[in-house]
């Protein structure tokens, strides 16, 4: 029904992925390089959310604008038909964004030189956000066990037990794309409730998990719904990053207050017009495209580890979930330098550097593949390219 072949030209459209190349990699000339690196996909939104939004448009007025009931009610609806978790409109507080719904409540719920523990390697504004909010960030470095990533439980609960403050997840997990269990979504969230450590639980890859994967909510196994925030946002399901839309779900209604009030003292004035028209339009009519997507993913994934796990030294582990691939090259004996400037110089590819998820991430190259099938066949082209 949809279509995710056709290559769209982003360059010249202020794209963070395409045309800040230069900047970022610290190269003269970005014209011939396929950039995979920033997590947002190359395919046109679902056509359900470009109606919509071609629909308000139609009005000739953008004021001030509020975010109606039947918005709240197509994300707690979709978080019930795709999770299974039943949460309450009044619960909702929409944000601009993950990242600083997250910030916000490292500010609302810390206090500068407070401790705040991650799992590593992670999405970096894990460590970026609370260092620059003057919080002390403990890492705890996760196992690798089978080309995938586990909990090292005994350092876990070290971590919290040291006068951590708060606890910062990714569910699903950026950037190896594992899926955590409900067994261990329920220890962390016992252990962070014994040492009274408050969870903040980023799920904003919640609906990009392949079968027989599943999503659990951190909310849904928890004994203690009052020491839990939660963020989903439509942006990573369905192409919305610079639409920002995101929402914070709190049940506590003091740490409610507390976030509504830090807002209301900056001036936040909430989600633009367009943000609640592609919100509202994506959960209540895109499931559809959202399956589609899917399989197309499921296929460029297959097909990228078919090809690259023929390479000597290169080991491409398949993700439970997201768009991102977490790419193993240790055993090529290169140093992250040399990689970079084989892939960027010779491949004209440019993707993550391993470290900047974390020092445990060195070794390692994050992988987009959210793209048209030819467009993945020329990065993984490359990749082969620059290897050989």
């Amino acid at each position: 029904m949809y279509n995710f072949t056709t290559v769209h030209e982003r360059r010249n459209t202020h794209s963070e992925k395409w045309d800040n190349l230069k900047k970022i990699y610290l190269i003269d000339d970005a014209t011939d390089i396929l950039p995979m690196w920033v997590a947002d996909m190359d395919f046109a939104i679902a056509p359900v959310i470009k109606d919509a939004i071609q629909k308000r448009l139609e009005h000739p007025i953008f004021g001030y604008s509020i975010a109606p009931e039947e918005t709240r009610s197509s994300l707690t609806n979709w978080v019930y038909s795709k999770h299974q978790l039943a949460i309450k409109n009044e619960w909702i507080l929409f944000r601009q964004g993950v990242i600083p719904a997250i910030a916000e409540a490292i500010e609302a719920f810390t206090d500068v030189g407070d401790k705040i523990c991650i799992h590593t390697p992670v999405y970096p504004p894990f460590t970026s956000i609370p260092k620059n909010l003057e919080r002390e960030v403990v890492t705890c470095r996760l196992i690798e066990k089978e080309n995938s990533y586990e909990v090292d439980w005994l350092a876990f609960e070290s971590c919290l037990r040291s006068n951590v403050k708060l606890f910062i997840l990714c569910n699903p997990h950026n950037p190896s794309g594992k899926v955590w269990s409900k067994e261990d979504l329920a220890k962390m969230a016992k252990l962070c409730q014994q040492y009274n450590v408050l969870i903040l639980s980023d799920e904003i890859h919640a609906d990009l998990v392949f079968h027989p994967n599943k999503h659990t909510p951190m909310l849904s196994v928890a004994d203690d719904l009052h020491n839990i925030i939660t963020f989903f946002a439509p942006t990573k399901t369905f192409n919305l990053a610079g639409i920002q839309a995101a929402a914070t779900v709190v049940p506590d209604e003091k740490k409610r207050k507390v976030l509504e009030s830090i807002s209301k003292s900056r001036g936040d004035m909430g989600l633009n017009v367009f943000s609640l028209t592609a919100l509202q339009a994506a959960y209540e009519q895109g499931a559809p495209w959202l399956d589609e997507l899917l399989e197309v993913l499921s296929s460029n994934i297959e097909y990228v580890i078919e090809h690259l796990s023929k390479l000597d030294g290169i080991k491409v582990a398949k993700p439970d979930g997201t768009y991102l691939i977490w790419i193993d090259y240790r055993g090529t004996g290169l140093s992250e330098k040399d990689m970079m400037n084989r892939l960027l110089t010779k491949g004209k590819l440019a993707l993550e550097p391993g470290t900047k998820f974390g020092q445990s991430g060195d070794g390692f190259l994050r992988m987009n593949v959210a793209c048209p099938p030819i467009t993945l066949k020329d990065g993984v082209a490359r990749f082969i390219h620059a290897l050989s």
